[in-house]
C-alpha cells in the first residue's frame, strides 16, 4: 500500500475499509472527526487512546468512537490492520437505537483481545464493507456501508457481553443497570413520541431525579439528554429516508405542530429540518465520491 494511505486511514470523511499496514508513528495525538473499528492482523504497536496507552497485538480489536484522541506510538515494521473508518454522521446513524451502555463500555475499554474463533464474524463484515468500498459505481454504496457498519457494531455489542462484561455487580448496581435497560427499551418503543423524563420515570415507578442520576452514573449523560439524542436521530432518519413533509413529521412524532418541531430541531442542531434535509444528501454524495 502507498504510504499516503497510512495518513488517510483514520481521517476520511465518509467511509473507508480494507487491510492496511500502518508503519509510521504519528507525531502527536489527533482528535478523530469520525469513528473507526479495526482488528490487528499482524505485528504490534503501542497506541494512545484518549491519552491512555495500550499494547496492540494480533487479534486485538479496537473501537475508536467519534471524538477519540488517537496516536500510534511504536508500530512494528509489519504492523497491519483490517479497518473500517466512518464519518461521525454515518457512525451516529448506524448506531441509532443500539444501547448507549455499549458506547460507555467502549469508551472505557476501547481495546480487547479477541480469540480467533470469535473474530471471524467481525472480519467477515469488515471484508464485506471493503468490497462495498471498492465498488465505487454502486449507487447505494453509502447506504449499504451504513447497514454493514450497524451489523458490525451489533457484533461488537455481542462480544462485549459474551466475552468481556463479566464484572461482578452489587445488588444496587444490578438494579440501576436493570432500570437503565428498561428505560432504554421504553425509549426505543416510544422514541420521538414521548420526550419528557417524567413519562419514563412514571413507567419505571421511580422519580425523575433518580432516573437522571442513574443515567449520569452509567453513561455520563442526563435522562433528558439521552431522550433528546434519540428523538433527534429519529427525526434525522425520517428526514433522510422518507419524503414526509415537516407537518407530517410533526404529526408522526407527536409534536404540537411543525413550528414546534422546527424550533426543537434548530435549537439542538443549529439548522432547520428543511435545511438539514436539503444538505445531508448532497453532502453524503460528495463525501462518498471523495472516498
Amino acid at each position: 500500500m502507498k504510504q499516503e494511505h497510512s495518513e488517510r486511514v483514520l481521517t476520511l470523511r465518509s467511509f473507508l475499509a480494507g487491510t492496511y499496514p500502518l508503519t509510521r508513528a504519528t507525531t502527536r495525538p489527533r482528535k478523530l472527526n469520525g469513528g473507526a473499528i479495526f482488528i490487528c492482523r499482524r505485528g504490534s504497536a503501542t497506541v494512545s487512546i484518549d491519552l491512555k496507552r495500550y499494547d496492540i497485538t494480533p487479534d486485538t480489536g479496537v473501537v475508536l468512537l467519534p471524538g477519540t484522541i488517537f496516536r500510534i506510538d511504536r508500530p512494528s515494521d509489519d504492523f497491519m490492520i483490517s479497518l473500517c473508518s466512518f464519518s461521525s454522521t454515518m457512525f451516529q446513524e448506524a448506531s441509532f437505537r443500539i444501547g448507549l451502555e455499549l458506547f460507555n463500555f467502549l469508551k472505557e475499554h476501547p481495546c480487547s483481545a479477541i480469540p480467533d474463533k470469535n473474530a471471524e464474524t467481525s472480519i467477515a463484515i469488515i471484508r464485506s464493507i471493503e468490497a462495498v468500498y471498492a465498488d465505487k459505481q454502486n449507487r447505494h454504496r453509502e447506504q449499504i456501508a451504513r447497514m454493514l457498519l450497524r451489523s458490525l457494531l451489533l457484533d461488537v455489542y455481542d462480544k462485549t457481553h459474551r466475552l468481556f462484561d463479566r464484572r461482578p455487580a452489587t445488588a444496587e448496581g444490578s438494579r440501576k443497570e436493570e432500570l437503565f435497560r428498561r428505560f432504554m427499551a421504553l425509549l426505543h418503543e416510544f422514541a420521538g413520541a414521548e420526550r419528557e423524563v417524567h413519562f419514563y420515570a412514571d413507567r419505571l415507578c421511580i422519580s425523575t431525579k433518580y432516573l437522571t442520576s442513574i443515567c449520569r452514573q452509567l453513561v455520563g449523560a442526563s435522562a433528558k439528554m439521552i431522550i433528546d439524542h434519540c428523538t433527534l436521530m429519529e427525526i434525522k432518519v425520517l428526514l433522510q429516508s422518507t419524503d414526509l413533509n415537516i407537518q407530517e413529521l410533526s404529526e408522526l412524532l407527536h409534536f404540537p405542530d411543525q413550528s414546534y418541531l422546527g424550533r426543537y430541531f434548530k435549537r439542538h442542531e443549529g439548522l432547520s429540518p428543511k435545511d438539514y434535509r436539503a444538505g445531508c444528501r448532497p453532502a453524503a454524495t460528495t463525501e462518498t465520491d471523495e472516498a
